[in-house]
């Protein structure tokens, strides 16, 4: 089982979360990929889409291994046992936040503009990305979404490797993966077409949600 691409994942997905439809929910997804996603999920449950736009700590020397996450409010997780092994400075994490929150506030503006935030306290957030990796992202973005109140938060993608989902499930009210699958070397891997969406498409995407929802509720 594979998708054709992230529109299909979006739909299928959507299937599965229908018990959502009725309540106080909103759908958070990570740009940019889950963008597409959720613009899916969200349209069939006629509830609100916003982004949250978690970014990776990198380490020191290699920007690309991940030491932990952060998101725009400050919530950060760290991997601990991975910061204590490669001796990491706590200055470079307080510096490498600081910049990571600054790039995070510049793509939010991009990709939100003057709509304002959409409120998480009291709702149901199903935060929805196009497919996990590590879960490193995924968790500061869970930790700030609890932080602003929300009732209940699920994790809903089309794809992730089963120890990721299970890691996610103590920390979560319900996890909802489509595929999990041993050996899991990309999220790229389960989709036919995986090309990389632009930031003008999150733009339009999110523009087109707010304004078909606006019409749903009045």
């Amino acid at each position: 089982m594979w998708f054709r691409d992230r529109v299909e994942a979006g739909k299928k997905l959507a299937t599965q979360l229908g018990e959502y439809k009725e309540k106080l929910t909103v759908i958070l997804a990570i740009p940019r990929g889950g963008v597409v996603v959720g613009y899916e999920v969200a349209k069939a449950l006629n509830a609100p889409l916003d982004i949250i736009v978690p970014r990776k700590i990198g380490a020191p020397q290699n920007p690309e291994l991940a030491i932990g996450a952060v998101t725009e409010d400050g919530t950060t997780i760290l991997n601990q046992s991975l910061v204590h092994e490669i001796g990491v400075n706590p200055k470079h994490i307080e510096q490498e936040k600081e910049n990571q929150i600054k790039e995070i506030r510049r793509r939010i503006a991009t990709y939100r503009g003057v709509r304002p935030p959409v409120k998480l306290k009291g709702k149901t957030v199903i935060l929805v990305d196009d497919g996990i990796a590590t879960g490193a992202t995924v968790r500061a973005a869970i930790h700030s979404i609890m932080n602003q109140g929300a009732s209940e938060v699920v994790v809903a993608v089309p794809v992730a490797p089963p120890d990721a989902i299970l890691a996610l499930k103590k920390e979560v009210n319900k996890v909802l993966c489509l595929i999990t699958r041993e050996p899991f070397y990309a999220i790229g891997q389960f989709y036919e077409d995986f090309t990389q969406v632009s930031d003008d498409e999150v733009v339009k995407l999110l523009k087109e949600s707010s304004a078909a929802y606006r019409q749903g509720a009045s």
